[in-house]
């Protein structure tokens, strides 16, 4: 009855692709990709005789037809989705119109660009007794609307790390809620636009100068922007390498044991 494969192709370089990624798109009859958002490079791993189908113009109307045809004549398809499928994919309304098509699926995961931009500037993004959640989300007012309670400023007030996509174009507004929701303007930020890809820009500032810089880069599409206190601290201890730390295939060090203990009390 024909497959559609999901494959996340990373943040934008090749050779971020997974190996499965890599080996969907090569076995894929079809393969449909967005040119505005995914680098070509990533076709490299296509058949020679492979149909290359770029969506960047197509809505959903224009797709289904090669879900239809994959149906008809049995065929596989890669569509590929830049960073990960299951964040601002439209993933979830394409499987449901495929398992109605009877066709099977199968979701490939990629690197998203927040973690391949934390890796560019060799940030933890939870370190211990500074940040352990990292929030991703997106600013308010845009073409998607937010559901009720997900405005940026409300999620800035747990002061951990944030991962604002889909947001840069605003940057006035997005410094302007970060801050109200209570982050300190010396609050570390990381602007970065196309991360990986050959025309790749990463500056760092701090929440006060985040809009100014923005504009100043003149960035507006493919930009994430990485905030939280995380993304200057020091790397503080952590218990999963400490000696007085136990778990199935390590046994504590007695007396590390006891210094950890007392160091947990109030």
């Amino acid at each position: 009855m024909g497959a559609v494969l999901f494959v996340g192709a990373g943040p934008g370089a090749a050779d971020l692709l997974t190996f499965r990624a890599a080996k969907a798109i090569a076995d894929a009859d079809v393969v449909i990709w967005a040119a505005s958002l995914v680098h070509p490079d990533v076709l490299e791993h296509a058949r020679d005789d492979a149909e290359i189908v770029d969506s960047a113009r197509l809505p959903m109307e224009g797709v289904l037809p090669y879900y239809e045809r994959a149906v008809a004549e049995d065929l596989t398809i890669a569509r590929i989705h830049s960073g990960d499928p299951a964040l601002w994919g439209a993933l979830q309304e394409q499987l449901d119109r495929c398992r109605e098509m009877g066709l099977t699926t199968e979701v490939i995961p990629g690197v998203s660009s927040f973690s391949a931009v934390a890796a560019a500037v060799e940030r933890e993004l939870t370190i211990p007794e500074v940040a352990q959640s990292v929030i991703l989300t997106r600013l308010g007012g845009g073409k998607t609307p937010m559901p009720p309670g997900e405005e940026v400023r409300e999620f800035a007030r747990h002061g951990t790390t944030m991962a604002l996509f889909l947001s840069a174009a605003r940057s006035g507004q997005l410094q302007e809620e970060l801050l109200e929701g209570g982050y300190a303007p010396d609050t570390p930020c990381v602007v970065a636009y196309q991360c990986s890809w050959p025309d790749e820009l990463i500056v760092q500032c701090e929440l006060a100068d985040l809009a100014e810089t923005v504009k100043a880069n003149k960035l507006w599409k493919h930009t994430l922007v990485l905030v939280g206190p995380a993304l200057s601290a020091g790397g503080t201890r952590s218990h999963l390498y400490h000696p007085g730390h136990f778990h199935g295939h390590r046994r504590a060090e007695p007396a590390a044991r006891r210094r950890l203990r007392e160091a947990r009390r109030p």
